[in-house]
């Protein structure tokens, strides 16, 4: 396995590049490509890394800030009109897209540190990247990555659904008429709040056609009295599979899952809808099951009448062995502490610093924002991206200033989209260990919304929320990842 950066570097104005014309007093676009060898699912490839600015409008119409995004095209393609591209964010929000860049789809993977960690790691070839098969777009929506707003500018403007949703499609329309690929075969990735951009993004589908969109960790809605109950059992019974906290009985994992939620959609979800009205005898057994299922004292079930949330979930489940464990992914455990949250200070996330643990009342405002020093340092000196910016790994800022415009159902947009475009496809990934998104929360969402059958692929992975970071999990989400692309025909 080989990567190698060949020694010819360019760089160039994007807008001399593209014959676009931009008002005010908007800096000079900036784009570095570099030329590289790599080996990707067996096959050689040499391709060029592009990094670039694309100017999006502010809320009165004009220039008003970048988003940079990160490209890798493979060379000497006969027809790049039919080559696929693929342009993926992750979520938040305030979170730039180096978790799918350099965790799972990019050319290089960056091993060894967190994206938001110290000086440390090291960068290595990815041989499960998609290139062989499709060309990739990273896009770092403002506030993240190099990403910024025009000097002047107030960044809250887009700290917003809506908003941020038309910035991301604005710096795809650009993308796409700069490298002159508007007819080729496209695709959307987005990651957890990424999912919701994807679906407002569909919704622009007049504008903005796509043939297939891939949702990872789904963040469908929770919603009702007991659908939040009912949809986040089965992942509370793989935690407890995990930890071993309830008998096995040679089962694997997925097999807990499914006969749990089996269990909750039929027996559990009869037991909640009675309410106040089941007989005690009922409520007994239904707790007893429920703690044969989920690990927890059968009295701590009865006393939350039968409804465990899921903080009761994460401090109680290890309590026993003052641990709690993670949200994000239920496997990892801390020190139970007092005041602890289940949110901003889950040690899944693992950015609360020490002096920050068991203060009580903390926000995302908290903790700033998570820079990263390894990638900016890659970018601008690897890839030549010339800027004297530091590299926003998660704007906590910008999270903390997030206006959600109203509830929205990124599946109910996808499925919107799929009725009116009869060539688009749904691919849906989902880590079993995710307790922030719960896998049975989505597939509840996916059946409820619509979804054709048909044109629907599922991927349920025995991972966290990036379920694809899970040892031994990449090489199987990769390739089915390049199956659903090379699987699609071009809608137009």
């Amino acid at each position: 396995m080989t990567l190698t950066r060949l020694p010819m570097v360019a760089l160039t104005v994007l807008g001399m590049l593209s014959g676009a014309s931009w008002a005010g007093d908007a800096p000079a676009p900036r784009s570095a490509a570099t030329h590289h060898v790599g080996e990707f699912n067996g096959v050689r490839v040499t391709y060029t890394a592009w990094v670039e600015d694309n100017f999006v409008n502010d809320s009165h119409g004009k220039p008003g800030a970048s988003i940079i995004t990160v490209a890798y095209t493979r060379d000497s393609v006969a027809d790049p009109g039919r080559r696929p591209v693929i342009f993926a964010f992750n979520g938040g929000p305030g979170a730039a897209g180096a978790m799918l860049n350099f965790s799972a789809l990019g050319p290089v993977r960056l091993v060894g540190q967190a994206h938001g960690g110290p000086v440390s790691g090291h960068f290595e070839s990815n041989a499960d990247s998609l290139l062989d098969a499709a060309d990739l777009v990273f896009v770092d929506p403002v506030g993240t990555g190099f990403s910024r707003p025009f000097a002047g500018e107030d960044p809250r403007q887009w700290y917003s659904d809506a908003p941020d949703a038309s910035s991301v499609m604005q710096a795809i329309r650009h993308w796409l008429g700069v490298h002159h690929r508007e007819g080729s075969p496209r695709y959307l990735i987005g990651e957890s709040y990424g999912t919701d951009r994807a679906g407002r993004i569909l919704e622009q589908k007049k504008s903005l056609r796509f043939d297939g969109v891939i949702l990872v960790a789904l963040a469908a809605p929770a919603e009702g009295h007991l659908i939040p109950f009912v949809t986040a059992l089965p992942t509370m019974a793989a935690g407890a599979w995990y930890h071993h906290r309830i008998d096995r009985g040679g089962r694997t994992v997925e097999q807990v899952f499914q006969s749990t939620e089996q269990f909750a959609r039929t027996d559990y979800l009869t037991a909640l809808v009675q309410g106040s009205s089941l007989p005690s005898e009922g409520r007994r057994r239904i707790a007893q099951r429920l703690s044969q299922l989920i690990g927890l004292p059968a009295g701590l079930i009865e006393a939350n009448d039968l409804r465990i949330d899921k903080n009761t979930y994460m401090f109680n489940l290890l309590k026993d062995q003052h641990l709690r464990t993670g949200l994000l992914d239920v496997r990892v455990t801390a020190p139970l502490v007092a005041n602890a949250q289940g949110a901003i200070d889950d040690p899944a996330l693992n950015v609360l610093p020490k002096k920050l643990i068991g203060k009580p009342h903390l926000t995302p405002a908290d903790m700033g924002i998570l820079k990263s020093p390894k990638i900016g340092q890659y970018l601008e000196h690897e890839l030549r991206f010339p800027t004297g910016e530091e590299y926003y790994s998660i704007d906590f800022i910008a999270n903390s200033q997030w206006k959600y415009q109203r509830d929205f159902d990124p599946v109910a947009a996808v499925s919107a989209a799929m009725k009116s475009q009869p060539d688009l496809r749904l691919m849906w990934v989902q880590g079993l260990y995710d307790l922030t998104c719960p896998a049975y929360l989505a597939r509840y969402t996916i059946d409820q919304d619509g979804i054709p059958p048909n044109r629907l692929t599922a991927l349920l992975l025995p991972g966290p929320h990036s379920s694809y970071t899970a040892e031994g999990v990449l090489p199987i989400f990769a390739a089915s990842l390049r199956k659903f692309v090379k699987s699609g025909e071009p809608a137009r």
